[in-house]
Parts: structure tokens; sequence; C-alpha cells
């Protein structure tokens, strides 16, 4: 049997991507999940704030998920749970292993990659010190807190300043630990304003910027962090450090888009995002094969997710129908001044009905700021922003008409402050 469309991954990018490559005609979907059940990373996000965008209302991550879930159940979207995918090939066959099928090899007509992301753990960012218990993820404590019923520590610091832990120093304050600080290498924040606000001043967390932890001291269990002040070049200062005494150390130092199967499946990477490249339909550039959410990079708001994966679920049902999308012309995207990344990175004018949405990062913060878009030396799209950051994804739409204008292949997304 053929799959019109198979998705890998139930979270909320596959679980949207299905839905809507049902809705637009596709036959055969399936979701291909290794959890025990739907719903992905936001079964473990019980705090609100999701769904304003999408669903005009406030909802924790559950919530939001369980809506996706049972509009699935009201479809005929098969769902294969506690299934591992280990491999997928150009020619669109999907290896996958479960406890009740054993191992298959699956065929689709189009394949819909919504893997999501994992957190960086210890080892990736190399902190100095013993090798005690009590060091996590937050997202790993999130989970234990959240979901299994276990508190991780009654001292806490949080090394990193992205949203997930900025949540759970929140999360941990009202379960009723200490949480010390919260200390980051960057001279700005990596969450969302609205993080900042609600998560650390809110309950009086102190936020070290341009620091780092430079030492980890304990046998059995963390008894001690060492912070130190950073310089320009990211170094610490020697004299300036400062010493928590602490049980546990939760590292919010970052994602990255869970890209095995992409990388084995020979499917270009971008190195700026760490995810596909992926042109306007969400198509990556093994045709046949998409890819959406934070499997591309890394979103601030699982409602952009869900529109990201929308636009995907919608052009792999028309692929698997049709046999392949329509082209015109192609144009780049490349990143500028300020700017540390574009998705998508790829432009065919001809699947551009009336705009197309444009996602990018800046690498500082900045206060009215004027995006460019610039084809050759001329500037030829321009909007104003009052505040940008680089923890805040920001979004432009570039109309048809003027891609269809547009002198060269490349165009350039340039950020620069005004007065």
């Amino acid at each position: 049997m053929i799959y019109d469309v198979i998705v890998i991954g139930g979270g909320p990018a596959g679980l949207a991507a299905a839905l809507e490559a049902k809705n637009e005609g596709a036959e055969k979907v399936l979701i291909l999940e290794r959890d025990r059940e739907l719903g992905g990373i936001l079964n473990q996000c019980i705090h609100n704030g999701f769904g304003l965008h999408h669903f005009k209302e406030e909802l924790t991550g559950p919530e939001y998920a369980g809506r996706f879930i049972e509009m699935v159940k009201n479809t005929d979207i098969e769902v294969s749970l506690d299934t591992m995918v280990l491999e997928v090939t150009k020619e669109k066959q999907v290896h996958c292993v479960s406890k009740t099928e054993g191992y298959r090899i699956l065929e689709a007509k189009a394949i819909v990659l919504a893997m999501g992301c994992r957190e960086r753990t210890r080892g990736a960012i190399s902190i100095p010190g013993t090798r005690p218990a009590g060091v996590l993820t937050a997202g790993t404590a999130q989970r234990y807190v959240n979901m299994e019923g276990y508190m991780v520590g009654k001292r806490i610091v949080i090394l990193g300043s992205g949203d997930i832990g900025l949540i759970m120093a929140r999360r941990m304050t009202l379960e009723g630990a200490k949480v010390l600080a919260c200390i980051e290498l960057m001279p700005y924040s990596g969450g969302l304003t609205r993080n900042i606000v609600q998560c650390l001043h809110d309950y009086d967390i102190p936020l070290y910027l341009s620091h780092t932890i430079v030492d980890i001291k304990g046998d059995k269990r963390v008894e001690q962090v060492v912070a130190a002040r950073v310089d320009e070049n990211r170094r610490p200062i020697p004299g300036t450090e400062m010493t928590f005494d602490c049980d546990t150390l939760l590292l919010s130092v970052g994602l990255i888009p869970e890209n095995e199967l992409t990388k084995n499946a020979g499917i270009e990477i971008d190195k700026r995002t760490k995810g596909a490249v992926v042109y306007e339909n969400m198509q990556t550039e093994t045709e046949g094969i998409f890819a959406c959410g934070n499997v591309v990079h890394v979103h601030d708001l699982v409602d952009f997710v869900t529109a990201e994966s929308q636009r995907a679920g919608r052009a792999a049902a028309r692929c698997a129908l049709a046999g392949g999308v329509d082209g015109g012309k192609t144009i780049t995207m490349k990143n500028g001044s300020a700017v540390t990344y574009t998705v998508p990175q790829k432009i065919r004018t001809g699947n551009v009905e009336k705009l197309c949405e444009l996602f990018f990062r800046v690498n500082k913060v900045m206060q009215k700021a004027e995006i460019e878009v610039l084809d050759g030396e001329n500037v030829i799209a321009h909007f104003k922003r009052e505040h940008l950051a680089p923890g805040e994804m920001e979004k432009i739409a570039l109309p048809r008409m003027l891609l269809d204008k547009a002198a060269g292949s490349e165009l350039v997304v340039s950020v620069r402050e005004v007065e």
C-alpha cells in the first residue's frame, strides 16, 4: 500500500500538517510518532499562552494539542504510536519499527518531516567541573515536574535565558524551590519579552547578562556553581566570579532541529538554521519531501508552527495528487546586515499566490529599526519596527508582484537601526 502523505512526528507541526493534507484531498494520510501519545512537547507545557493567534484564545500546551488531536480523531487519518522512524529515502520510503508492527518499509507519494527539535546538553557547551547529579536540561526538568511528578531540586540556578529556562524559573518557584539566578552568556536575553517579565521580574529572580558558568562543584550531587562575567569575546573575566550554593543546575542553552533523518536522506541543510533548506511551500530540495516547524527553524510560538505546517501539509497533498509542483522563477534569499537567517531560503514565484511570508531573526537588540529587502543595490521593500531582538522571530510578507519584478536571482534581507 502506498500512502498519499506520511507525516513523521505527531507534535503540533505533524498534527497540523496531517490535517491540512487531509483537508486538501489526500486520501491515505499516516502519522508516525515515537512517543506513546500524540501532542509532542506540548504535553509537558502546562503553562498558558498558547493559541492566541490560531484559536484567538489563551490555552495551555495540552489544551492546544488536545484540540488538534480531537480533529485528527474525527478523520480517517491513520496514527502509529510508539513507532520509531529509522530512515527516510529520496525515493520516499520510510523505514520504521514498533513493538506491535515490527520492522516496516512504507511508501508515500509525499513525506512531511515534523520531528521538532532537541536541547543542547552540558557536553555541547563544555562546562568545566565535576559530573555530579543535578545537572539537567530545562526541558527534561519540565517533563519530570509536569508529567512524571518528580521535583528536580530545591535550590536552583539556570544557565541560559531561552524561553524554556525562563518558564522553568517560574515553574520551580511555584513548586516551592528557590531559584537563585538566571545566567545568560549574551548581553541580551534569548527569550520573549513577556516571559522575562512574567517569569523573572514578577518573581524577583535576578538575570545576570554577559555571564556564564565556569565551574560545577559537587560529589554525588551539585553543591555549588561558580559564575563569572564575560568580556566582548565571551571569555570569563578573572576576579568576577560569584558562587551559588545550590543542588540543581538547569541548562537552557539553545535548541537544535532534530535532523538526523533529514541529513541521512541527503537533503540539504542550512548551516545557519541547522534545518533543511526549504522553498516557499516548505518543500525541501528533494521533490516530494517537505519539512515544517522546529525541524526547519526554532519557533517562538506554536501558532506560527501551526501556520507553517498547514502550508507544508497543503503542498504535500497537492504534490501527492498532482505528481509535482509548479516552479516559476526561483529566487534565493540571503541574510544581510544584522540578520542571522531567513526561512524560506528559496522562493519559486510561480507558487506564490499573493504574498510570500518570510521569517528571520536578527543578531542584536535594536530599537527603531528598518528592514530592507535589496535586489542588488536597489531597495525594493522596507518595513519599520519599533523593537527587534534575537529572541523574537520576525515576519515580513513579500508581494508576488514584487518578486516577479526582481531583476536578479537573489534578494538580501538586511536590518539597520534608524534615529
